[in-house]
């Protein structure tokens, strides 16, 4: 499957161990990981974020999440998180991997046409296998809310029905999806995200 370079962040931190503005995720964390209340926000222009930094933090700023252990009922940390959306059914589709307890987002796909909301699923999930593979990681749990999507990976056979002759992408997309299924055998558990107990995926597109 094809990757997408990651564009160059900036990233503002208004309550963490150092207020300011870092160059890099990485930075970012060690001011706000574990951090109570911390608020920071990335933006796409290193002008914007001063901008910002300025200005004071807006409503719609990040707050460090704490979730809760899974002795407590939560999800398992480290893990990962996937989520797929589709506008239109088929329509413009798109997913992303984030980092389940910090919001990261770790790897986003599209928008590409003809898709559907369980096709952008499994191939989250299959994506996210393939990066931890890469890393020679075979334990980090992966989550995805689509019980479908699960079902079609614990089955090896990506069960859809779309027509892709109106995008060749897709197509091409999902024939490597299968081959990779095919092909390999992943030790990290994929699990069902327990929206009702949990709130929504930290991978969500919001768009419900």
């Amino acid at each position: 499957m094809p990757s997408k370079r990651a564009k160059k962040k900036y990233y503002v931190v208004w309550q963490g161990r150092t207020p300011g503005i870092y160059h890099s995720w990485e930075e970012c964390k060690e001011q706000i990981h574990g951090y109570p209340n911390a608020r920071y926000k990335a933006y796409e222009s290193l002008q914007e974020a001063k901008r910002a930094f300025d200005e004071g933090p807006p409503k719609h700023s990040e707050r460090q999440k704490s979730l809760p252990k899974p002795s407590e009922g939560g999800p398992i940390l480290p893990s990962w998180s996937v989520d797929g959306a589709c506008s239109g059914n088929p329509g413009a589709m798109e997913f992303r991997i984030v980092d389940t307890a910090t919001g990261e987002e770790i790897y986003h796909f599209g928008p590409i046409k003809g898709g559907t909301n369980n096709i952008a699923e499994i191939l989250a999930i299959i994506k996210a296998l393939d990066i931890l593979r890469r890393r020679g990681d075979t334990t980090t749990p992966i989550y995805s809310d689509s019980h479908t999507a699960i079902q079609w990976y614990q089955r090896k056979k990506i069960n859809t029905k779309i027509d892709t002759s109106t995008s060749p992408q897709l197509r091409k997309l999902l024939i490597a999806a299968q081959k990779w299924l095919n092909q390999h055998r992943p030790t990290n558990p994929v699990l069902k995200w327990n929206t009702e107990a949990w709130g929504e995926i930290p991978a969500d597109f919001g768009r419900k």
